[in-house]
């Protein structure tokens, strides 16, 4: 499955491919390569969805605190973010700024902020544009409800993506350690 902001991008694409055919064919090996890396991109797989707190993000740890999660997301990575545990969104604020690379982390950077709030606390997850990810989609509004896996947004052409979690539970991944969205990154902690 395709997520539907990439079919303006592939249909550009074909269009690209059939002109470059009549006119130069050699060029249309590019607009071969970039159509697949577009459908690659912009894939969106079903997610078996497990317990505790989810990743919002498939990718590569490469920040961890004890409430904060970094995930670095290549452009081979699936995009398509999730919501890491049920609630509802009480804000999303939205900050202008610089896009470095993603695998760089810096302050003042573009982002959107989503934050779930349920009984046991306040979720947030940021979505941070990169160098080529000039823009982040939203799919959720202030005052919605969501579900642990429900999709919340997408960042376009590599980016970052951050988990904050509340007092009262633990990461169980690791720096270096790849994740998938919908898979277990925290967990309550029984010993709190």
């Amino acid at each position: 499955m395709i997520v539907k902001e990439a079919f303006p991008l592939i249909l550009l694409n074909v269009t690209l491919l059939v002109a470059s055919l009549i006119l130069y064919p050699p060029l249309s090996l590019f607009f071969v390569v970039t159509g697949v890396f577009t459908a690659l991109f912009f894939r969106d797989p079903p997610r078996e969805i497990q317990h505790g707190v989810i990743s919002p993000a498939d990718g590569r740890i490469d920040y961890l605190t004890k409430k904060r999660v970094e995930i670095f997301m290549s452009p081979f990575d699936c995009h398509v973010n999730r919501a890491p545990v049920g609630g509802r969104v009480a804000r999303i604020r939205f900050q202008e700024g610089k896009t470095p690379p993603a695998f760089k982390r810096e302050k003042n950077v573009r982002m959107k902020e989503i934050t779930i709030e349920n009984d046991d606390g306040i979720f947030r997850v940021i979505l941070i544009a990169g160098i080529f990810a000039r823009r982040i989609v939203c799919y959720v509004r202030e005052g919605s409800t969501v579900e642990k896996g429900d999709k919340i947004g997408m960042i376009r052409f590599g980016s970052r993506v951050v988990l904050e979690v509340p007092e009262g539970y633990r990461f169980v991944k690791r720096v270096g350690e790849k994740v998938k969205a919908g898979e277990t990154i925290a967990v309550k902690d029984e010993n709190i």
